[in-house]
């Protein structure tokens, strides 16, 4: 049967990237380490795709283990054989590529093959994985009528059971990929060289790290970038950072005066080689004044099940979960701390409105940072609950946003590194302050963290995640008391 060279996934990382590809290959434990946030998207796929298999009922699983693949293209023969008529996960190899095909379903004499995304848009890199499927399929055992990709409808709104013919799409892709297996035979010959090869490739870093997805080696190609380099210069265009790299210039000291920068970014670079901070007073103080007591520090957390699990829920919808509300009736006053963080066991929206609006229901500025997230996430419980629309529109007008003085560059230090995001800001301002101690750090850990909840039966594990999550948005609304104090300490 021969070993495979080449699979999907790493025929598109090859394309992207020889080295990635040789890497990959022969040097995987160099790989990074995959992020809580990109397991949890890999789970996402994985469960989207046995939903996905309840369009084509009473199927039969080809692939028992991914890693034996012999034994997979084996049931897999065998099953076609026996005119089985819904293979899931059906193994081909042709021409050193393995391949497996989330779904085939048998028609007549003919078979269509079904790729299941839960992305809600077909890419171009969807339609070359479907393109490498068809050219292994076609050139198998079996005659292919169509191949399709299901992806998830972002329109449909759950009422009531699950309807999982209108949660996809399905979409030919057949006239799309057949001028694409020109391309696909060609690089898989180009790839196999590449594989053949003893050396690692030199290839420099490029645009080709983030496109279409982050280098799985990217600690490792970018081992002698500094830490604090020309690739972190504030919304410039990755196509100038590398200019500069590719001519020598990594550092921010060596950015020649006559440049292409901006006003803020030649700032950032500025006050770095100074080590000058910058402050704008009068900006400052005109801001602050738009803050009256009592103030209320308010952060949200959501997260966005691929699947929507409530009525009256999109795919992907952005659902509050948890709240965190530091309180301070006026200056020097002792800080009060509210919070709310749902049980995972419906849907959080209705009880979280109903308690963040009994905690705000005073008179005082509601102080966010990033207001934008806030207001939208508001906007839509008021949408999807017009009954607390009147009082939503209330609070919303009473929002002020924390992040506009650092956005702004009203007041800038060289440790912000060019970023206004509340982790720069915070242990630029004040460094004691750290968010690395949490058990969570960020928000798309707390999404994942909290979606995970709706299927963990470990009390110990439940009460673990709860707690980082409280902790996690505490600290956020904590870190907001403490630069709003930081803004009035300068004046």
């Amino acid at each position: 049967m021969g070993k495979h060279l080449l699979s999907k996934s790493s025929f598109i990382k090859g394309i992207q990237c020889e080295k990635q590809l040789f890497l990959y290959k022969y040097h995987y434990d160099w790989m990074d380490k995959v992020s809580e946030n990109l397991q949890a998207v890999f789970k996402r796929g994985t469960d989207v795709g046995v939903l996905a298999q309840e369009l084509f009922p009473g199927g039969k699983i080809a692939t028992d283990d991914p890693k034996k693949s012999d034994a997979a293209i084996n049931k897999t023969s065998k099953l076609i054989d026996e005119n089985t008529e819904v293979i899931y996960e059906a193994a081909f190899l042709f021409d050193g590529i393995l391949v497996i095909s989330d779904i085939i379903v048998k028609i007549g004499n003919k078979w269509k093959i079904y790729e299941v995304k839960s992305s809600t848009s077909i890419s171009d890199t969807y339609l070359i994985d479907a393109a490498v499927q068809y050219y292994v399929l076609s050139n198998s055992s079996i005659e292919i009528e169509d191949i399709s990709i299901i992806y998830i409808n972002n329109q449909y709104v759950r009422s009531g059971e699950l309807d999982i013919h209108s949660l996809f799409n399905i979409e030919s892709v057949m006239n799309l990929i057949i001028p694409k297996q020109e391309f696909i035979e060609k690089e898989t010959s180009r790839l196999k060289e590449v594989l053949l090869r003893k050396n690692i490739l030199g290839i420099p870093i490029g645009t080709q790290c983030f496109d279409p997805y982050a280098c799985s080696f990217f600690s490792h190609c970018w081992e002698n970038v500094p830490d604090y380099s020309v690739f972190d210069i504030a919304n410039l265009n990755i196509k100038k950072k590398f200019e500069f790299y590719n001519n020598g210039i990594v550092n921010l000291e060596d950015i020649p005066e006559a440049n292409d920068l901006n006003d803020n970014q030649r700032m950032q670079v500025e006050s770095h080689i100074s080590n000058k901070t910058i402050i704008k007073m009068k900006e400052i103080k005109q801001f602050l004044n738009t803050i009256k007591y009592p103030i209320y520090f308010m952060d949200f957390e959501t997260f966005m099940p691929a699947v929507p699990l409530f009525n009256n829920a999109r795919p992907y919808q952005q659902i509050p979960f948890q709240y965190s509300l530091h309180f301070q009736k006026k200056s020097g006053s002792r800080l009060e701390h509210h919070e709310f963080l749902a049980e995972a066991n419906g849907d959080p929206r209705d009880e979280f409105i109903t308690k963040l609006l009994k905690d705000t229901k005073d008179i005082g500025t509601i102080l966010v940072y990033n207001k934008s997230f806030e207001i939208s996430r508001l906007k839509e419980i008021a949408k999807d609950f017009p009954e607390f629309a009147y009082e939503i529109e209330e609070r919303i007008s009473r929002i002020v946003d924390l992040m506009i003085p650092f956005q702004k560059r009203y007041y800038y230090k060289p440790a912000m590194k060019g970023s206004y995001s509340i982790k720069k800001v915070l242990p630029a301002l004040i460094p004691e302050l750290k968010y690395d101690d949490l058990g969570i750090k960020e928000g798309g850990t707390a999404s994942s963290a909290f979606e995970s909840l709706y299927y963990e039966s470990d009390l110990f594990k439940i009460e673990e995640i709860r707690n980082n999550l409280l902790n996690y948005c505490k600290m956020d609304t904590q870190a907001m008391v403490e630069i709003f104090n930081d803004l009035i300490n300068l004046l």
